[in-house]
């Protein structure tokens, strides 16, 4: 009698200790890119939980995107932009100066 109670206490924590650690894997992409203020927090999260719904192949991708950061953002991209513009007016002034 006792054992049996203590098998079914035991298999219940395997049980909770199985649904915590899914749980902190499928999240575990999403925290990452929450740290490292990723442009596409959302879509890795995503991808971290399906991932692990698919045999671990987009879990493994979404942690590879969460540590890779894009270069540009799109205030950067717009920076350089009105910059290249300001260069094109600059030499249109001159070529009209010559």
């Amino acid at each position: 009698m006792i054992l049996d109670i203590f098998a079914l206490v035991v298999i219940a924590l395997l049980i909770g200790v199985a649904i915590w650690l899914v749980v902190l894997l499928g999240s575990l992409p999403g925290n990452i890119a929450r740290s490292r203020n990723h442009p596409q927090l959302e879509a890795i999260t995503a991808l971290g939980w399906v991932g692990l719904i698919t045999a671990g192949l987009g879990w493994f991708v979404a942690m590879v995107w969460a540590y890779y950061k894009p270069n540009a953002t799109n205030n950067d991209i717009q920076q350089q932009l009105d910059e290249l513009r300001q260069q094109v007016n600059r030499l249109e002034d001159w070529k009209e100066k010559s």
